[in-house]
């Protein structure tokens, strides 16, 4: 993750929470006030951003909080365990809580989540990838969380890879009216991707050197045909409906990449909660 750009986003979020001021702390506890608490999982997961962004969200509300015994990402626990040790002024904990929760809730959530697939697809030479279906700026968190569960990113933004989808072989006429275009215009060093539905369009991806094939939506005996006929000479990547129950049978097509958008847009968080200690 951009150090940088992550300071500004837990700021942001910090602002967005806090407002003008904690009331409730704030009239409790006066500024000097010293306290401790854990961040304790209520349930089995995977582990994302305990350290490097729950811990940031307490640095960044004040400097003189320590944050000790955090549990290192693509860890799992299990209900009990204490995933961060937080101690400093009363009124900044409880101000930074809630953030750093709901942040370290969501991103182990999707830890967890793509954990289970890369689980189901141990025995194939297949790589489990996010897509842009992502939390609107959440987007660098959420993708942090998909490599802490073992999985891969896909492109971060447009800016990041070429990828004809079905709406510019539309707009277009065709993938060979399409990918000409982009061949004169990105530079050599980038692959290009073609989305493809059916068999006519592989074929055609194939016919045009596409470097990466997309298998949007095909059933599994399609996606196997379809495997045998680029056989090598493009990346094969499978999307679209992908769940834990076909998972397993898409690795086995021999595929080299399934992406999955449920990754991020269906995790649920973890449940976490902050109990003092002292």
């Amino acid at each position: 993750m951009d150090s940088a750009v992550l300071q500004s986003q837990l700021r942001s979020f910090l602002r967005e929470d806090i407002g003008n001021g904690d009331l409730s702390s704030e009239a409790l506890f006066s500024k000097f006030e010293k306290g401790g608490a854990d961040l304790i999982a209520r349930e089995s997961f995977v582990v994302a951003g305990a350290m490097a962004v729950a811990a940031q969200v307490f640095y960044l509300q004040n400097a003189d909080i320590e944050c000790t015994n955090g549990v290192a990402d693509g860890h799992t626990v299990s209900k009990g365990d204490c995933l961060l040790t937080v101690s400093g002024p009363v009124v900044d904990l409880l101000k930074a809580e809630r953030v750093a929760l709901n942040l370290l809730q969501r991103l182990s959530g999707i830890a967890s989540v793509t954990a289970s697939f890369v689980e189901k697809t141990k025995p194939y030479r297949v790589r489990i990838a996010d897509t842009r279906k992502t939390t609107p700026g959440l987007r660098m968190l959420e993708k942090y969380a998909v490599r802490a569960g073992g999985g891969y990113n896909h492109r971060f933004n447009l800016s990041d890879g070429v990828l004809i989808k079905d709406n510019h072989i539309a707009a277009c006429g065709s993938i060979t009216k399409a990918v000409e275009l982009l061949r004169e215009k990105v530079p050599h060093t980038i692959k290009i991707e073609v989305e493809t539905d059916t068999l006519e369009q592989v074929r055609e991806s194939l016919d045009c050197c596409a470097d990466i094939i997309m298998l949007d939506n095909m059933d599994l005996e399609t996606m196997k045909q379809a495997v045998s006929m680029i056989d090598g000479k493009a990346l094969v990547e499978a999307s679209g409906g992908v769940n834990l129950g076909t998972v397993a049978e898409i690795a086995a097509t021999g595929v080299d990449i399934i992406s999955i958008g449920a990754l991020t847009h269906s995790a649920p968080s973890c449940d976490i909660g902050m109990d003092w200690n002292r």
